[in-house]
């Protein structure tokens, strides 16, 4: 996991992903910046994410239950916060 400053919606999105997945790997990249003025751009810095996430929970699983699980586990936050969210999402040795 990686100590930069992250925004309130970063860490929204780590915390959440910590307490529901247990990942043994976890990276959430924000992607704003390279938005910023197209489509679903609030303004707020905090739009558009990518997500690298190491979990044994993900063993065996399918790469859209995999995207699945963390969709759950984010919640309301996907539709309040985000707008998109490229899912990177591995069991831990692959």
């Amino acid at each position: 996991m990686e100590t930069e400053s992250k925004g309130p919606v970063a860490k929204e999105i780590e915390t959440r992903l910590m307490a529901e997945l247990s990942p043994s790997k976890l990276n959430v990249i924000n992607d704003s910046a390279k938005h910023h003025g197209h489509a679903g751009d609030d303004g707020s810095g905090e739009s558009h994410f990518t997500v690298e996430i190491e979990c044994a929970e993900f063993a065996g699983q399918s790469r859209l239950n995999r995207q699945r699980m963390v969709n759950k586990a984010l919640g309301d936050l996907m539709r309040e916060k985000v707008h998109a969210m490229a899912i990177k999402a591995k069991a831990p040795g692959e």
